[in-house]
């Protein structure tokens, strides 16, 4: 027996395992391309977690099977004709998978605690728009000073600091997902583990095996169980693309939520239309450490960005599933427009690469010299081709590169934690479609998310003004200056638009590919 088979054959029997005795039961099993740190709402960070934690818990506004925000624990809101303060009401009867009513008190705890510079959520600022969120997660205040009450058992009131255009929106987010708080209160960190947890979703958390998969049960709680139709959703980690596809192919997997771009043709032949492309709103990035010599000097940053050749990339490693990326934001994010590109968008890739050399013969390196950069990255097959092309790219400017790769558990870790690095791949999938969430990724008080530690008072001050901007289109001028500056210092190199690529069983019914890239499990069904 081949090892190929081998590992296939013991991966069949896991998943019978899994399925259990129960065969009457609808399990899907679902492809996640990688492993969550974390479980905790407040502390997540990632796609993966968003993927698992929106199945089992909801907020007071949700996703629709086309990715758009519908009323979720909130059955409806009213806003004041200032736009300042909003007020939900809640679904009549909502319990939590213990049987525990789920209440007003709940969300204002659970805003409250993300809030509290003693929880530690790295993701905490995506709430700022929050009367007084910003001075409270920063230790200038307390808690109970925050924006958010319950008028009464039903009633949530949220008040903002100025009206937010796509505050309804960012309401969707995972970090929006409430905690029961009498299970944070007993267990502490451990009250995401299994038999700990309570969810108010669809699902509820039966197993976590690291490395293996998480396992998800129907909440016969949750207000909307009848139409749920899946029993039993299993998450399993699959950072190994290629591997991926073959577990597909044995019927071990019912979608994947990625495709090995390199076999895309092949993929194509193999599969027809199980090969779903769809547009994705989100850009892949080189994050560049500009703290640290030689990359604080802007010339090297560009001239590290011009040498790229990205229609290359996006033909030839991801087979037309990206689109080249000249701006920090991809087209079609809301209350915006267009982009600001980078001004040699249009250049041929010779004149860059000459523009390029200049640059780097100003900043001291050339031959006998060469600049000499390191690339971290999180290991998927396609991750790891890219980086090499542009390591390629960059070779012929005398650039001499080495990778270190890790699974992106630990590599986002790194980031997150601060770890040094001078370059690290990255990626940003939007969680609201408006220009804020790509660019306060790189304000200088962003600790959670400024990786490569990028300070430039203007582009602060552009951000800070267009927050208190009440005409749209003068916040959208704004907005562009401040990503025009990121074109010029090139902070982080855009490298590619996302686009999305899954394989879909024929199976599965109701997967609606959208911009947001979610697939809450509550709208699937499964023929047998």
């Amino acid at each position: 027996m081949s090892s190929w088979i081998k590992r296939t054959a013991l991966a069949a029997v896991a998943t019978a395992a899994l399925m259990g005795a129960a065969s009457a039961e609808v399990v899907y099993n679902r492809a996640n391309s990688g492993e969550p740190e974390t479980l905790d709402t407040h502390k997540t960070s990632t796609v993966q977690e968003s993927h698992i934690l929106r199945d089992m818990l909801e907020g007071l506004v949700t996703y629709s099977a086309k990715g758009e925000a519908i009323p979720g624990q909130a059955e409806k809101w009213e806003v004041t004709d200032d736009g300042k303060t909003y007020r939900f009401t809640l679904r009549n009867g909502l319990k939590w998978s213990n049987g525990d009513p789920v209440t007003a008190e709940d969300f204002v705890y659970s805003y409250r605690r993300i809030m509290d510079p003693a929880t530690g959520a790295k993701y905490a600022n995506i709430l700022y728009p929050i009367k007084n969120a910003e001075k409270i997660n920063k230790g200038q205040g307390k808690p109970e000073e925050l924006g958010v009450k319950a008028v009464d058992a039903k009633t949530v009131e949220i008040t903002l600091e100025s009206p937010t255009p796509y505050f309804i929106e960012l309401l969707t987010h995972q970090t929006s997902l409430p905690v029961h708080k009498g299970s944070v209160e007993k267990f502490g960190k451990d009250f995401v583990k299994p038999g700990n947890m309570v969810t108010n979703g669809a699902y509820k958390l039966v197993e976590f095996v690291p490395n293996s998969h998480i396992k998800l049960a129907k909440n016969e709680n949750y207000y909307g169980a009848k139409d749920v139709q899946i029993d039993t959703v299993n998450y399993f980690p699959t950072p190994d693309f290629a591997a991926m596809v073959r577990r597909y192919e044995a019927g071990e997997l019912d979608t994947t939520d990625d495709v090995p771009a390199d076999q895309m043709k092949s993929l194509k032949e193999r599969f027809k239309d199980q090969v779903r492309l769809g547009p994705y709103l989100g850009t892949w990035y080189m994050v560049v450490n500009s703290s640290k010599a030689p990359f604080n000097d802007v010339k090297v940053r560009q001239a590290l960005s011009m040498l790229v050749d990205r229609e290359f990339i996006a033909e030839q490693i991801w087979g037309q599933t990206m689109q080249p990326g000249y701006s920090f934001m991809p087209p079609g994010v809301g209350n915006y427009g267009e982009p600001a590109y980078m001004s040699y968008k249009d250049q041929s890739p010779i004149d860059r690469e000459d523009a390029a050399k200049k640059l780097l013969t100003e900043a001291g390196f050339g031959p006998g010299k060469p600049l000499k950069v390191e690339i971290r990255y999180n290991t998927t097959d396609n991750n790891r081709n890219t980086v090499i092309a542009i390591s390629e790219q960059w070779k012929q400017a005398g650039i001499e590169t080495s990778f270190i790769n890790t699974d992106g558990k630990t590599h986002f870790a790194h980031l997150r934690d601060g770890g040094d690095f001078d370059i690290a791949r990255y990626g940003w999938i939007a969680d609201y479609s408006d220009p804020n969430n790509f660019l306060f990724l790189l304000k200088s008080d962003n600790k959670g998310f400024n990786y490569g530690k990028y300070n430039n008072p203007e582009f602060d001050k552009l951000l800070d003004n267009a927050a208190k901007e009440l005409d749209l289109k003068k916040r959208a001028d704004m907005l562009k200056q401040a990503e025009a500056i990121l074109m010029k210092d090139m902070p982080w190199i855009p490298i590619m638009y996302y686009g999305k690529s899954n394989l879909i069983s024929p199976k599965i019914k109701g997967f609606v590919q959208n911009t947001r890239g979610v697939y809450p499990t509550r709208f699937l069904s499964k023929t047998q």
